[in-house]
């Protein structure tokens, strides 16, 4: 039955590109024709409960299905794997053809409305479980630079993954209007490269602040290292204490910080920042958004990658900051930009995939290698994107024309 059904939704969901089935008994299925920029892949279940799996909710149990070896890949790669599927269904062309059945998708519902409260402590734990798993493997997978974890910009294609991601720090620079001398915080500063930049290049003094014990500590040694640590400084905090202490600064910039926030955070976390920001104060957020409405955070992604996360429609994130009278002075979409940097970071991934396993084990490069592959595929064909919004307290705050970024990008590029 479940083989039945399974062939019923890949008929619908893979017409250019092939894709060729074999079940753990032996049989052969094809599906799709090849086309031009579609791959072609082969597969091969190991076990008869596959098909039941992958039924039940596509992305989860393909997933699983992938990390125990129980779906071998024979032909092609599982990047391509997932961008065949996603491609044959994408975003613009309303396709719903991998949904979880209707019991899965309300018992996922249910589970991502409980984990998603975030409270401190949770918020704490949710953290760990990404980023203290050891900063070796995100050196090997970021821009040896920067370590930037969130989206590079590509203003041009021949840009390598360090220029790309030297890029976003400029564009992002651009839009806080700085000022020397200026106190700037930095909320989910990862490594510190954003905080080093900013230093480096705008004379300002940036506090970061972020969850993770492994971030703190490496991004303590490459302020040192190159020299900034006079005008940088780094905490372990969550950005809910901050207004307690009496905090002030006159520009905040978080860099893919609130996709961990969690929908029911969204008004405190802008309160938290309208009360921290100066009153002629400037802030930059930068985030994974949704294209259509609001949404939920997918089965695979909240029990392996992000618990706890949520991506936000950017109706609802606009919602939240106006409770907290932040004026939305600038908007703006990244479409195809963090695609092109996933498959970056996937090929380094690939590169180095022995140092990898070595680290952890088989079973997680599989899980790991998915959650990238399926990431790309969201932002090429999915409904993801990247927004960045500048918010000001005052009107007055910044001028009126916003060609002052352009010259501020191609200042600090060239500097």
């Amino acid at each position: 039955m479940f083989e039945r059904l399974l062939e019923k939704v890949l008929s619908k969901g893979v017409s250019l590109g092939r894709l060729d089935l074999t079940y753990s008994d032996g049989r052969q299925v094809s599906f799709g024709t090849p086309a031009s920029g579609y791959p072609d892949i082969a597969i091969r279940f190991t076990d008869a409960k596959v098909p039941r799996d992958i039924v039940s909710d596509p992305r989860l149990g393909a997933g699983e299905a992938y990390m125990d070896g129980r779906i071998v890949i024979e032909s092609g790669d599982v990047m391509s794997f997932v961008q065949l599927i996603q491609s044959n269904n994408r975003w613009e062309r309303k396709a719903a053809n991998l949904r979880p059945g209707r019991l899965r998708r309300l018992r996922n519902s249910a589970k991502h409305r409980l984990a998603s409260f975030n409270e401190a402590a949770s918020s704490r734990r949710n953290v760990a479980h990404h980023y203290d798993i050891g900063n070796a493997l995100y050196e090997l997978m970021l821009d040896a630079e920067h370590m930037q974890y969130s989206c590079a910009y590509w203003p041009r294609p021949d840009m390598t993954l360090g220029q790309a991601q030297t890029a976003k720090l400029a564009h992002i620079a651009a839009k806080l209007a700085l000022a020397p001398g200026q106190r700037v915080l930095d909320i989910g500063c990862g490594w510190g490269g954003m905080a080093i930049f900013l230093a480096r290049h705008a004379d300002v003094n940036v506090h970061g602040i972020t969850l993770s014990s492994e971030q703190l500590a490496l991004a303590q040694q490459r302020a040192e290292r190159v020299g900034v640590a006079d005008k940088v400084s780094f905490e372990l905090v969550d950005y809910r204490d901050l207004p307690k202490r009496g905090d002030r600064f006159d520009r905040i910039v978080s860099v893919g910080m609130f996709e961990h926030v969690g929908r029911p955070q969204f008004e405190t976390f802008f309160h938290a920042c309208a009360q921290i920001l100066a009153d002629d104060g400037v802030m930059l957020l930068h985030t994974i958004g949704r294209m259509g409405g609001p949404g939920k955070t997918d089965a695979f992604t909240q029990k392996y990658v992000f618990p706890g996360g949520y991506i936000p429609a950017l109706s609802e994130t606009l919602v939240a900051s106006e409770k907290a009278r932040l004026i939305a002075t600038d908007v703006e979409t990244l479409r195809l930009h963090y695609a092109r940097t996933l498959r970056e970071w996937y090929a380094r991934c690939m590169e180095h995939k022995d140092e990898i396993v070595a680290m952890f084990d088989e079973r997680f490069f599989r899980m790991w290698t998915f959650y990238l592959s399926g990431a790309m595929a969201a932002f090429e064909s999915g409904g993801m994107c990247n927004y960045q919004i500048q918010y000001a307290r005052d009107r007055h705050a910044l001028p009126l024309a916003r060609d002052y970024m352009g010259r501020a990008e191609t200042g600090l590029l060239e500097g």
